[in-house]
């Protein structure tokens, strides 16, 4: 470092520069300053340094020259320890006089309302970061390194609320107002990651050694960055909160769009310190440092203007990055379950807080497993968990999900960061070869008592209702017909693992009582979560929670009540009989078909197990509209009352409880039901395989609108496609259409156009052209210039449902009985043919049948740059409303006529695309 720059601000006859200012002064704190400046005269202090000589110091022009000083040094110097090391004790320095500045006029005026000094202070807190993010390449050192730099983030950004504002909502306002505000966000985030970093690596390098442990010297530096890693990481948490922050952060593509955040959020939730596990302030550290990584990711999740996880999923990088957080969060929410709180004793005399950890995770179930792109993820990774939970004894599961009070409940607290503090522990550190003899560092916590607990247990026990209810929803018009129930099935396929691997802190019912246990515990949820509507739980929650307990009741149910159910039957001249078997409904058949094996009424049994086929529909799986008819029924038969008694019995045995046939009934059902689920698919596994994965990649969303919203909505969209894009029109609408059912907020009904949005997208891109024309009767009745009748549907979202006879899959999810709102479309599989003419306005439909828009016939025969109409079986439309994204691939892409409809649009002034004529239909008048 050059040693003669800077500016001589000491009044003595031997001037010193301004970098031996710093590194004599900066060892005092506001309050030392205070006092010097209250025996000065004309805002010039004495002191006396290291070497003895009294010198005066201008505290004003000391203030005035620092930040712009501290610039020209970054910009001068090497990356070495020595530049950390100054820069610490700059940003020191000046935090402390950003805190004295309220008391005295004359810096007042220089630091907080000279608008040039101010804008160097954050210029210099956004360079600061940038050359912190030079330090990459040191991520392994164990030397100066990781703490200088870990306490230099740290105090870099809380400098900024002492020299703008300690309101973090005029914090954000001017932070959004900088013109240099994306980089800011980018070299924050990325500085905290590497933060993150350092502490892995310390952490690492201690379990690595695993059976030594740690000295309180290496305990001291691990919970020093633990303090400096989430008090930067709380920076950037509180800024998040504010919604003009957070809303321009959606936009920043980097860090959204590309998963710089998920990278961050990845790095935190996977840190472990097995070594420190008897450390309660490290434990306790690395558990908040988690809640506030998960609060950010909620906080961005929640927002309103812009989709979180649909910018995640604009990238399969990006979103295969967000499904390996999803997992991490899945393992957090399991490693809390798993305690029993009743085990749980205080290991310290200080209790730290833990940061609102399992709260945060369970919210972000809740909204992964309510999103299309990790709906089939949660569900592979979570419902075996789920079904231990469900397993357990009933008075574990009252008291884990039923009750009103915790035995140990989550607390919350904002760190309180001293810049002074750290920065001074940090400089000591590294000064002395030996830390034993530095006092450990405290930062004292503000208790975010915001819940009381109650509420937290309420808050816990809606959220556990929606993921299940979330992962249990079906929605025709969306998922494919082989995804209805597969969260049921998966459930019902866990029941045979052993529970006690994932919960060995608690009791389970095994055996004979396990499906009444289970069943028990299901209605015992559904009767708690009744009584948390409205303020915790909608109607549309519970209703599918319902939904779920009655199938799986129909498929696993005691024997004790299946007896008295036949007994029942028989008595009113019923014909069922438990020896009459029926294989479980196929519900992933590949047609997405129900397989009716035997009649209605007939019972499998085996062992004490059964699985009944009361209707098909029924066990198939219900829609929404099935469920609000159902809304008032009991979902408790009389009959089931009775095993309460034998629960009751069985729980005294508790795990010992088992089968005395040796063999589990619930893996007797279990298998038999997988063989046959299987039976039609041994003989195809490749096409299943392709198809499983890309029914993952489906887009799929829980509707929150009944059938007349939907309906409303669809309407609305043929005067208003981009609807999406206006936030006021959403708001309008949303108003509207929550007087024709539940209440729909303008997010709710924003994520619902995007995602009706990318399904359409979605679909339109997962389409192949046949390689031969699907239509066997093109080539005998009207060739390529034929098409075919279609009444206009009543919106872009619902589709016609073709004839077989086409071979072309259903334009429609939604058949007539399921939403009587669906327009009657003509069976155009046996329709008129109707020539194509110019002037015509048609329908475009992809391969697939679903709509890509409508538009006006532009020409019929002939040649279209170079291309024979009649020989393609083509026609040349303009499009004029189209539904799909703009930069959909065209059938027949080509450069002067363009390879998207964005492309064809200007290239030729129009959206002026070549389509088969098969896929081509008439509106007919209304």
């Amino acid at each position: 470092m050059r040693q003669g720059e800077g500016e001589a601000i000491c009044t003595e006859e031997q001037a010193i520069d301004l970098i031996s200012v710093v590194k004599e002064i900066h060892g005092l704190n506001s309050q030392e300053l205070n006092k010097l400046l209250r025996d000065s005269e004309n805002f010039t202090i004495h002191f006396v340094t290291e070497k003895g000589l009294e010198v005066k110091i201008d505290v004003e022009k000391l203030a005035g020259f620092l930040p712009l000083h501290l610039i020209a040094v970054l910009v001068s110097s090497d990356r070495d320890e020595a530049l950390l090391r100054y820069l610490l004790c700059g940003i020191r320095l000046l935090h402390s006089l950003c805190e004295l500045a309220p008391r005295h006029t004359k810096l007042e005026q220089v630091l907080l309302d000279d608008v040039k000094v101010s804008e160097q202070l954050i210029d210099l807190v956004f360079y600061v970061l940038i050359v912190l993010n030079d330090y990459r390449q040191d991520i392994h050192d164990s030397g100066p390194v990781p703490v200088l730099h870990s306490a230099l983030v740290a105090c870099s950004l809380y400098l900024l609320t002492g020299c703008i504002s300690s309101q973090w909502q005029d914090l954000a306002l001017v932070m959004v107002a900088h013109p240099k505000v994306d980089m800011f966000m980018d070299v924050a985030y990325r500085a905290v990651h590497l933060v993150v970093r350092f502490l892995q690596n310390k952490l690492f390098a201690q379990h690595t050694d695993i059976c030594a442990k740690p000295s309180p010297t290496t305990e001291s530096m691990v919970n020093y960055l633990c303090q400096q890693c989430e008090a930067s990481l709380q920076f950037l948490q509180l800024l998040c909160q504010q919604k003009p922050f957070r809303e321009r952060l959606l936009k920043n593509k980097e860090l959204c769009g590309k998963g710089g955040i998920l990278f961050l959020a990845q790095s935190i939730l996977k840190l472990h310190a097995p070594n420190f596990v008897e450390s309660c302030s490290i434990m306790a550290a690395l558990s908040r440092l988690k809640s506030k990584v998960l609060s950010i990711l909620l906080h961005l999740c929640e927002a309103e203007s812009i989709s979180y996880l649909d910018e995640v999923a604009s990238s399969p990088r990006s979103l295969d990055l967000a499904k390996s957080v999803a997992l991490e969060v899945l393992e957090l929410l399991k490693s809390g379950l798993c305690k029993n709180p009743k085990h749980l004793t205080a290991s310290s005399d200080r209790t730290y807080p833990l940061g609102l950890l399992q709260l945060n995770a369970m919210r972000l179930a809740d909204i992964f497993s309510d999103d299309s792109n990790f709906r089939s993820y949660i569900t592979l990774y979570f419902t075996e968990f789920l079904s231990a939970i469900f397993s357990l004894s009933h008075g574990d599961f009252l008291s884990m999900w039923c009750s009103a009070d915790l035995p140990v409940r989550e607390e919350d607290g904002t760190l309180y960061f001293e810049v002074f503090a750290a920065a001074g522990w940090a400089l000591d550190s590294v000064s002395s070869s030996d830390l034993s003899n530095t006092t450990n560092l405290e930062f004292t916590f503000i208790p975010n008592n915001n819940m009381s607990q109650a509420s937290y247990v309420h808050q816990r026990t809606s959220l556990f209702v929606k993921i299940i209810a979330n992962l249990h929803c079906f929605v025709p018009n969306i998922c494919e017909e082989q995804e209805r129930n597969l969260f049921l099935h998966k459930f019902l396929g866990c029941l045979q693992m052993d529970p006690s691997k994932l919960l060995p802190s608690y009791v389970f019912i095994t055996g004979p009582q396990k499906a009444a246990a289970v069943c028990r515990n299901l209605r015992s949820l559904l009767s708690h979560a009744e009584s948390l509507i409205p303020t915790f739980l909608n109607e549309d929650d519970l209703q599918l929670l319902r939904v779920f307990f009655d199938q799986l009741q129909t498929l696993i149910t005691h024997s004790e009540f299946e007896e008295n159910r036949v007994q029942e039957d028989r008595s009113v001249g019923g014909c069922s009989s438990p020896l009459q078997r029926i294989e479980p409904p196929n519900l992933n058949d590949r047609n997405g078909n129900l397989k009716e094996e035997t009649s209605e009424n007939s019972a499998f049994q085996e062992g004490n197990f059964y699985v009944r086929n009361n209707h098909t529909d029924q066990v198939g799986g219900l829609t929404r509209q099935d469920m609000m008819d159902d809304k008032d029924k009991s979902v408790t038969p009389s009959g089931l009352k009775e095993t309460d008694r034998d629960m009751q019995n069985a729980e005294t045995s508790g795990s010992d409880t088992s089968s005395t046939k040796g063999k589990n009934a619930v893996d007797k059902l279990v298998e038999r039901h997988r063989e046959s689920t299987n039976a039609d698919v041994r003989e195809d596994e490749k096409v299943e395989t392709v198809q499983t994965e890309e029914k993952h990649r489906r887009k799929r969303k829980r509707t929150i609108m009944n059938d007349e919203q939907v309906a409303i909505i669809e309407r609305a969209l043929l005067d208003e496609p981009e609807m999406q894009r206006n936030t006021t029109l959403i708001q309008s609408w949303a108003d509207k259409l929550s007087h024709h059912g539940s209440e729909v907020t303008c997010s709710q009904l924003r994520n619902w156009l995007n995602n009706r949005k990318a399904r359409l997208a979605r679909l339109s891109k997962d389409a192949r052209p046949p390689s031969e024309p699907d239509n066997a009767f093109a080539g005998k009745q009207g060739g390529p210039q034929q098409g075919h009748s279609l009444r206009v549907p009543d919106s872009p979202g619902q589709e016609t449902a073709p004839s077989n006879t086409r071979g072309t899959r259903s334009m429609s999810r939604l058949n007539t009985s399921e939403n009587p709102a669906t327009p009657e479309f003509v069976d155009y599989g046996t329709a008129e043919f109707v020539p194509c003419k110019p002037g015509q306005f048609v329908v475009l439909v992809d391969g697939s049948g679903q709509e890509i828009g409508k538009g006006k016939v532009h020409q019929v025969q002939g040649k279209w740059y170079e291309k024979s109409l009649v020989e393609l079986g083509t026609c040349v439309v303009d499009v004029v409303d189209l539904k799909a994204d703009r930069w959909e691939k065209l059938p027949y892409p080509s450069d002067p006529t363009g390879t998207s409809f964005e492309d064809a649009e200007q290239k030729l002034g129009v959206m002026r695309v070549m389509w088969d004529s098969n896929k081509i239909f008439m509106l007919r008048p209304q």
